[in-house]
């Protein structure tokens, strides 16, 4: 089938048209110049065939989305929208030169580079999450260069609230990219769904092409599909990737959602884990931080960065799997500020639809999360106005544990601290905590209210067997 012609450019007041762009299903883009202040802008316009009341509603939520998350130093600018005289609504953003697309495929790209890039976009990916929005069409030729060469994430056209995103039909797929259970039309798109498209998006850049495309086979749809739904995924064939690497990939591209990284943000920390194992310089974490997390801070200067000496474990507020008969892995946790109680076993994989989770960045985080493993948190003054959670209970479902309790009395700005087997993770303010068992065994926390810079006593102990673990 033979590509349409692009629209005619609609005469915009302030800007003078130079040439097309691209042009996709549902709208055309074209390099403009704004006159005042004078700079180059890329402009998205809706097809004027394709405009329609639900089109228009969706090209709203895109602008308004993206406006919401463009100050995100790897999500792409948008500078404004408007309707065009002709009807023809349209959305004016920072011009890119190039995209990834068109590099990963011709040339290797530095094994340096894709690694900084994956932190890169799985920030502007988590920082999405917070603000309760999915990408769902997460892939190279999304990935935008700027003229200084940093990667921006652009497109959010096909996004979605969290809370919208099961019911929305109105998608998309970029089907190399796309995580199983979404070709299986299971759901339209979850956090972990995002975590699958970010590893094979990582993989596509360093492989030069995608995890299960066969060089010189088969690659339709059809084909694609079923390698993806069962095909184990593929080593890279670049030397140069540790195996570290590969596996930090291939947990990424798990066929079973739970098994993959708990959230972008814990990929995020596999990707800095291995340019510290290749002792390269640290690409730094860029989520927004909270007023909460700002207070925990010690130094400004180091709040991003995996220490020498520090597991990335201790810095990411994750299991070292040291357990006693058990080998446990935190599942994701809502932490908005706002919402405490049981969650829906889908909640578990999403973050909340309003609000931002309290454990921002995890700047701040690391370094807090490492002195309470490490047991150098002190408790000043005196912890009697604390309160004590009273009664905390385990329930078990195949592998996974769940322990849940009644909220104290919690004020704001009060977080929890929850103990596993002697190890504490990250502060949150969720009333229930999870994790993932690899095998059975007797799993025991506790949970303690963190106040001020001070911590409470903690409650007490409550131990859960299990005896056998689905495989």
């Amino acid at each position: 089938m033979s590509r349409r012609l692009p629209s005619t450019p609609p005469n915009l007041p302030g800007f003078s048209f130079i040439r097309v762009l691209g042009s996709g299903g549902f709208a055309d883009v074209f390099l403009y110049e704004q006159n005042m202040p004078r700079r180059l802008v890329a402009v998205k316009v809706l097809l004027a065939e394709v405009v329609n009341d639900e089109v228009r509603q969706m090209f709203q939520a895109e602008a308004n989305l993206m406006a919401q998350l463009s100050s995100h130093p790897s999500i792409l600018t948008v500078y404004q929208a408007s309707v065009a005289a002709d009807g023809r609504p349209y959305l004016v953003m920072e011009y890119c030169s190039a995209t990834l697309g068109q590099r990963y495929r011709a040339v290797q790209l530095p094994l340096a580079e894709v690694l900084s890039i994956g932190v890169r976009i799985a920030s502007a990916v988590e920082t999405a999450h917070r603000q309760g929005v999915l990408h769902r069409d997460i892939k190279p030729s999304n990935i935008l260069t700027t003229a200084y060469g940093h990667p921006v994430l652009s497109d959010f056209g096909i996004a979605a609230t969290l809370g919208q995103a099961e019911a929305s039909d109105a998608v998309g797929l970029s089907v190399p990219w796309s995580a199983p259970e979404v070709l299986l039309d299971e759901v339209a798109g979850t956090v972990a769904s995002e975590v699958w498209s970010l590893g094979a998006t990582v993989y596509s850049l360093l492989a030069g092409r995608s995890p299960f495309e066969v060089p010189g086979g088969d690659n339709g749809t059809v084909a694609l599909v079923g390698r993806i739904e069962k095909a184990k995924v593929p080593p890279t064939g670049r030397p140069d990737v540790p195996r570290s690497l590969e596996a930090v990939l291939s947990r990424a591209m798990s066929k079973r959602p739970t098994d993959r990284q708990g959230s972008a943000l814990e990929f995020i920390r596999d990707l800095q884990a291995v340019e510290e194992e290749l002792a390269l310089p640290q690409t730094p974490l860029e989520v927004a931080m909270d007023d909460w997390a700002l207070a925990t801070a010690v130094d400004l200067d180091e709040r991003t960065r995996i220490g020498a000496g520090t597991s990335v474990a201790a810095a990411s507020g994750r299991s070292r799997r040291r357990r006693a008969g058990a080998s446990a892995r935190p599942m994701p946790r809502s932490l908005d500020s706002h919402s405490q109680g049981s969650l829906s076993s889908r909640a578990r994989t999403t973050p909340p639809s309003t609000g931002r989770l309290i454990l921002g960045v995890a700047i701040a985080a690391a370094v807090f999360v490492g002195l309470v493993v490490a047991g150098l948190l002190t408790v000043a003054g005196n912890a009697g106005d604390i309160p004590v959670v009273a009664d905390v209970r385990a329930s078990t479902d195949g592998a996974t544990v769940e322990f849940a309790w009644d909220d104290p009395g919690l004020r704001q700005g009060d977080a929890y601290i929850v103990t596993v087997q002697g190890e504490s993770f990250a502060p949150q303010r969720a009333a229930e905590y999870a994790l993932s068992l690899d095998e059975p065994g007797t799993v025991c926390a506790t949970v303690t209210v963190w106040r001020d810079g001070r911590t409470g006593e903690p409650s007490a102990e409550r131990c859960t067997e299990v005896d056998e673990v689905p495989r």
